[in-house]
């Protein structure tokens, strides 16, 4: 499923050849994604299953609140507490991380809301909220009949009190998604009817003016899907829910192009290690998506979840080891070992080129190791089973697809290319000598499989003097049990155990 480019600039976003990864699936309508910021987690909605739910990496799914009024959007404030517009009860609910909950809306002029939809903050604290009646409808609230006559767009001021109209009643059909420019100067608005996208200049105290129309006609008889989701990038493109996945549009309102999705998408929100994965709420999945571009810089995303770290990367490598089709691609002489399975649990593609773009920024070596044998495997003894494999499937064959690098782990210009026949990088390489003229002294070891490969160059890595750095959603092996014995064990006694996220901020720190 290729994603479609509009215009050049389209290619700085996303690879053409991203490919969506399911999460979670088997829900009723998915919505409301937003990333936790300090504790590496997605908060989604499931509205008709009255359910909200949570994704990491690590615990993969778990069910946070049932039943939860039918939320929908989802944000968090600059003291990370959890905002959410609630279906069932037309409200907007903050909640403390210590579990307390306070209405911030729930009237105007005396009359209920008629179901809070998609929430934003702005960096002056006020609450942005789009009101259409979607809630009020089977399924997705709470059948009712409405109180208000029209369907608009509010603000609640900083340090709160009664929401503000800000657009004039007879705007807009369904508001739906809302989003600031990364500078603040505008505010966008779609509406799911009108299937078009709004914008207005923001003045003092949020007063809105100068409306126009960005882009319309976001539609398709043939594909599934309406504007919904709306969100901006840290370039200020307007990302937009559409038919078949995600449109994006330049700040001018060009299309610059479409990012295709397996199910109906409905929300999305950026979150993971450098804020580089899509995660796209779309009907029964949500899926990750990896992309080139964060997002505009929203008020909740600058706490961390710890603002020092001990880590000292200054003469450190990334070494990237055996993310190979042949050892994790679906297609591979593996495939059937649960490691491609487990390599997407782990989001490792996407946590390797974080690290990988991060390293090249800092000016530190980036290192493929990559295991290659030449066709019938000419000099390799057949003393152990997976010698014995290599052979008899020819698997990491020079030349085929198998040896080659997974997509999103191509070798950039400037990186080095390591070729090994052994498990081992040490033996048979110019490992070490590649290091040493580097002045390296820490490796940050990345890469597949855990329990063999990657624990093979942490333990000889340490018998050698190097400090090991192990960012353990960076590796992964055949499942979980496997990659937790790794852990739990024998690295424990031979490297730092880390995480991306820690890893990445130990870098920015250079």
């Amino acid at each position: 499923m290729a994603h479609t480019a509009r215009d050049s600039a389209f290619l700085r976003l996303i690879d053409l050849n991203a490919v969506p990864d399911p999460i979670g699936t088997g829900f009723e309508f998915t919505e409301g994604p937003v990333w936790h910021p300090t504790e590496q987690f997605l908060f989604f909605s499931d509205i008709p299953g009255n359910v909200r739910r949570a994704w990491d990496p690590a615990g993969g799914v778990t069910e946070i609140q049932r039943p939860c009024h039918k939320g929908n959007g989802m944000t968090y404030d600059a003291d990370l507490n959890l905002l959410v517009c609630e279906h069932e009860t037309s409200r907007v609910v903050r909640f403390t991380p210590d579990g307390a909950e306070e209405v911030v809306a729930e009237r105007f002029e005396g009359k209920q809301l008629n179901s809070p939809n998609d929430i934003v903050v702005h960096s002056d604290g006020s609450i942005w909220f789009t009101d259409p009646t979607y809630g009020r409808m089977p399924g997705f609230g709470l059948e009712r009949p409405v109180e208000l006559g029209f369907q608009g767009v509010y603000r609640v001021p900083p340090g709160g009190g009664a929401p503000e109209l800000m657009v004039n009643r007879t705007t807009f059909d369904q508001p739906n998604g809302l989003t600031f420019s990364p500078c603040e100067r505008y505010l966008y608005v779609n509406d799911t009817v009108q299937t078009n996208i709004r914008r207005f200049d923001v003045g003092r105290a949020g007063a809105l003016s100068n409306e126009r129309i960005l882009a319309s006609g976001i539609s398709d008889p043939e594909r599934e899907g309406v504007p919904d989701g709306l969100k901006c990038d840290a370039e200020g493109n307007i990302w937009c829910t559409a038919p078949g996945g995600i449109w994006v549009y330049a700040p001018s309102g060009y299309l610059l192009g479409e990012i295709a999705l397996p199910e109906n998408c409905a929300n999305f929100h950026w979150g993971g290690p450098g804020w580089k994965t899509l995660y796209c709420t779309a009907t029964t999945s949500v899926y990750a998506l990896p992309v080139k571009v964060g997002p505009r810089a929203e008020p909740f995303m600058g706490a961390k979840p710890d603002e020092s770290t001990d880590l000292d990367l200054s003469r450190a490598a990334l070494i990237i080891q055996d993310m190979q089709v042949d050892a994790v691609g679906e297609t591979g002489a593996a495939a059937d070992s649960g490691a491609p399975e487990h390599c997407k649990a782990q989001n490792c593609v996407a946590h390797i080129a974080a690290l990988a773009e991060a390293c090249r920024a800092k000016g530190l070596p980036v290192i493929h190791v990559h295991f290659v044998i030449d066709p019938v495997a000419p000099g390799m003894t057949m003393n152990a089973p997976l010698f014995e494999f290599l052979r008899d499937t020819g698997a990491h064959t020079r030349g085929t697809p198998g040896a080659a690098p997974v997509d999103g782990l191509a070798p950039e210009r400037g990186d080095l290319v390591i070729e090994k026949n052994r498990m081992s990088p040490w033996e048979t390489t110019p490992l070490e000598t590649v290091l040493r003229a580097h002045g390296v002294t820490t490796l940050i070891n990345t890469g597949a499989w855990t329990n063999m490969a990657v624990e093979h160059t942490a333990r000889t890595g340490a018998d050698r003097g190097y400090r090991i750095v192990m960012p353990e959603d960076a590796t992964a092996t055949m499942n979980a049990d496997w990659q937790r014995a790794a852990y739990d064990h024998a690295l424990q006694n031979v490297a730092t155990i880390t995480d991306t996220a820690q890893v990445l901020r130990a870098l920015e720190e250079l």
